[in-house]
């Protein structure tokens, strides 16, 4: 959404710095401190509404040692991998592009 969004300011307003999206390596670099951001700031907020709504692991009992103290462990985690890697993807990407749609 923003390579569109500075696309168009670069067309229309000639805004300085506004070509910067247009380098991929640039959006690449922008979205990888996005998802780094995202991930350590949201995370524990996640993790603990997944405690609060009860969303967790059962144990089973195999005789291992410390696995009682695993129980209620949120097994959820995935969530905060996929939304800090899909929003920057969404945010930064050339949605038009076939690599990126695939």
């Amino acid at each position: 959404m923003l390579y569109y969004l500075f696309e168009y300011l670069e067309q229309e307003y000639q805004l300085p710095g506004a070509t910067l999206f247009q380098f991929l390596t640039f959006r690449a670099a922008m979205a990888v401190l996005l998802s780094l951001l995202l991930a350590t700031v949201y995370g524990k907020r996640i993790i603990n509404l997944l405690r609060r709504k009860q969303i967790g692991e059962t144990v089973r009992d195999l005789g291992l040692d410390g696995q009682e103290q695993k129980a209620g462990t949120p097994t959820m985690g995935g969530i905060i991998i996929i939304l800090s890697t899909l929003i920057p993807v969404i945010l930064f990407a050339d949605l038009k592009n076939i690599y990126v749609i695939l």
